[in-house]
Formats: C-alpha cells, structure tokens, sequence
C-alpha cells in the first residue's frame, strides 16, 4: 500500500513540473533555427532560484514541453584593451590637392625617425607659385621612442583642429616599411557633425585589422584634406583571461551581538568573492565572515567563523585605496555574518559577486521558449552537457548561436502555492513538535508508572 502510494505521489508530481508551477518564467528569444543554443544564465535567475545548485531550473517550449538543458562553467576568455600611441605628423603640400602621392623625398634619422617629407618638386614651378601649395596628403611616423619594432596597430583616431566642429571626408590609408613601398589597408569615411547645443555627433576612427606599422600615408579620396589637430594609433593589447561576472549589493541587519551584522543572500547564488561597500571616509574595519550555528538542543547560537580578513577605504592624495575582494567558502550558509573587533562605525552593504553558468538547451519542440525557476524541493533535470550537444567540440560550445533573456515575469498563483506551502509546512512541523512532545510526556508517564509499581511490590514484598 505505502509503495502504491510513493508511486501516486512520485506520478503527480511529474505530471504537475510545468511551466505555471514555478514563481517566475523568463522568455527567451533564439534567432533561426539553430539546433543548440547557448545562454548566459540570467541574473533574475539566480535571484529567484530556490536551491543553491539550482535544481528548479527548466527550459519550456510554447507549449510547456520541457527541453533537455545542461549547466556549464563558461571558458575564461582573453579580454583586449586599446592603448594610444603618439603619431608624428608630416604634411604633404602640392599645388592640387589630388596630385598623386608617389616618390616622397623623404630625411631621416639614423634610427629611422622622419625628420622631413616632402613630394618631389614640380617642374616649371615658380618659387612664387609655391606659395599657393595645399595640403595634399599626411605622413605619419607611428615608430614609438627607444623601440626598434613597429607598433602593432588597428585603428587611428582623429582629432579635429582648434575651432573647427564639423567636417565630412573619406580618406585612404596606407601602410609601409621603408617609406618607398606601400600598401593599401583601409579608408573610412570621417565625419564630425554639430548641433545647435554644440553636441556632436563624430566618426573618427579608421579601423582595420590589426597589423605591425611603422609609417602611413593619408590621402583624399573626398571632402578638403585637413591638417588633424592629433592622430593617435590604437595598439590592441591581450589582458588576462576573463570570465563575466555577476554581482549584488546585501544590505545589512543586526545580528544576535552588537559587534555583528548580518546579510541573507539569495538561495540560488554562490558567491565567489565578497567585499563591503564603504563609499566614502577612510576607516579600517578587521571583521570575520562566518555564520550562526545553534547549539545542540539548547535553542542557543553560537558564532562560527570562517575566515579573518580587513577591509579598509583610504583616501590619499584625491585617490581612494579600496581593499580587494575576498574568496570565500561555499559552505558558509544563506545568512551571513560579519563580526568586528567593535561595534562597526558605519552598517555598509556586502557586496558579492559571482561567474554565472551557461545554460546549453536543445531548441527543439515549439519556440518561444522560457525559462522557469522558483520552486521548493524541486528535482534537479539538468543533464550532462554530452546528452545535450553530443559530439559538440569545445570550441563548437563557445561558438554555438546565443539566446537572448527578457525580464523575469512573476507568476502569482505560484507565489502564492509557494506562500502556502512553506506556512502548511511549517504547521506540518509544530504538529510534528507537538505529537513528539506529547509522545515523550506520555513515555515519561509510562516508566514513572512503572517504577511506582515496582516500589509498591518491593514494599509490600518487604513486609
């Protein structure tokens, strides 16, 4: 009869995992028709989620059909920043301004630095009529000092002359080693355009796929050749392998001893890291980070600390030094606590942080899809990434097409089941409280009864 009823109990339990049974759905957008699709799991998500390893989560189809879905930790990848080098700037002057740029005459350095450039002389120009030359062309000289390398390179940014805020030209680039031969790279259309407000609206850069250079030529394919207040190179360079990271600011209650502050985060995040958010002031604040444990059978809580560390903010100079983040443990709880030497001055925030997983789900059955989360003691259904994108490579995961999230829709008749699940649970307990007290009461009945028959006998026994 007992297994009859578990299998009952286990059949409607899968028959009622859909969509309206969790608290908060999020639509998803997948562009086409791709096969696999990859999404990075939305904040809303985690804020929402009942289990810290995220068992109620689920992909639904337009129907509510559940779709086969996998977590991943996603590939820390390279991230690139630009720097901005000087250029030198030599300008090319000619009687027209559309005079081919070719045979420069060019003087320069022993190390290679332009020191002048200049086009070849015109025949039967006058020296009177030179005073008519026009800019025709730019040379640059991007070679930075001390190095003997060329820069690697893949845009150049313009700067317009003092007093000028509009301008419209299409210029062309060109790359070379020696001043003699060079090579076509890019052109962009440049523009800078203003308002009544003085605003601007500019497109300055001309980008190209990232190469060594070590000098450039500019000409005009349209639009007035024009002397660049500054022109800057922009050298791509690789930092350290990034993953994304996702953060949330706790704010602080009090705990059960005036040193003590306590933050309750969300189920369904791990932090990673934390720090506290001092925005102003310097202070020093020496704290542990642990959590309350009670005490066996007593109904007290005791203070279990889990690491020691100092957080600080020092302004010095007009500059503020911050302290790092810290890595903390998993395994500290949803309510933690923060103990100083003292009663802290200031209550600030707790700022966690955390890499949020990609979720890879087989887009299949009918779209639009959704993603649901919000539901006590659900049955984890994520699977293993090689039963989601079987013979999928490492390479192929990171490339595959990517879904887009939209904002977490609450569903308040779940809210509500959820409000009067945990109050018919918590019932559920005092009941079960209350029976056991009544059982050991009576326990205690039983043996005293006992052992006052037994005194009887011995007396009467006695006499």
């Amino acid at each position: 009869m007992n297994a009859l009823l578990l299998a009952a109990a286990a059949a409607t339990t899968a028959a009622s995992d859909l969509p309206q049974d969790y608290t908060h759905v999020i639509p998803l957008t997948v562009n086409g028709k791709p096969s696999v699709v990859q999404l990075q799991l939305p904040r809303d998500a985690y804020l929402n989620a009942r289990s810290a390893s995220l068992n109620d989560l689920r992909v639904f189809d337009a129907n509510g059909a559940p779709q086969p879905f996998a977590l991943r930790q996603p590939d820390a990848e390279p991230g690139t920043t630009h720097r901005a080098l000087p250029v030198r700037i030599f300008p090319l002057m000619a009687e027209r301004p559309d005079v081919p740029l070719a045979g420069l005459e060019v003087s320069t350095a022993t190390d290679g630095r332009v020191l002048s450039v200049r086009l070849p002389s015109q025949q039967g120009a006058a020296s009177a009529g030179r005073a008519q030359e026009r800019l025709a062309g730019l040379v640059l000289d991007l070679r930075q000092e001390g190095k003997q390398d060329a820069p690697m390179v893949d845009a150049l940014h313009f700067t317009l002359p003092a007093g000028r805020n509009t301008y419209t030209g299409q210029v062309w680039l060109e790359a070379s080693d020696d001043l003699k031969h060079w090579d076509a790279i890019g052109v962009a259309e440049l523009s800078w355009l203003a308002n009544a407000s003085e605003q601007t609206l500019a497109n300055d850069k001309l980008e190209f796929p990232a190469r060594p250079m070590r000098y450039a030529r500019l000409s005009w394919r349209s639009g007035e050749p024009l002397p660049f207040a500054s022109i800057s190179a922009q050298s791509p360079e690789r930092g350290p392998a990034t993953a994304p990271i996702e953060s949330l600011l706790l704010q602080p209650q009090p705990g059960r001893d005036p040193r003590d502050l306590q933050y309750v985060k969300p189920a369904g995040v791990t932090p990673r890291r934390v720090g506290l958010q001092v925005d102003s002031g310097n202070m020093v604040l020496p704290a542990m980070l642990g959590s309350y444990v009670e005490v066996h059978r007593t109904g007290q809580f005791r203070f279990e600390p889990a690491l020691r560390t100092t957080f600080y903010r020092l302004e010095k100079d007009g500059k503020s030094r911050l302290a790092d983040d810290i890595t903390v443990p998993s395994w500290i709880g949803e309510r933690w606590v923060l103990r100083f030497d003292t009663p802290p001055p200031v209550k600030p925030p707790l700022r966690v942080s955390w890499v949020p997983a990609t979720l890879v789900f087989v887009a299949g059955g009918t779209p639009p899809y959704k993603l649901a989360v919000g539901r006590d003691k659900a049955a984890p259904a994520g699977r293993d990434i090689n039963e989601v994108a079987p013979g999928f490579s490492a390479a192929e995961l990171r490339t595959l097409d990517r879904a887009t999230a939209g904002a977490a829709q609450e569903q308040l008749e779940a809210l509500a089941n959820a409000a009067k699940r945990a109050s018919a649970d918590n019932s559920a307990a005092q009941h079960r409280l209350l029976i056991l007290w009544g059982v050991l009461v009576l326990g205690v009945a039983v043996v005293a009864g006992m052992v006052w028959r037994l005194l009887r006998q011995a007396g009467a026994s006695s006499t």
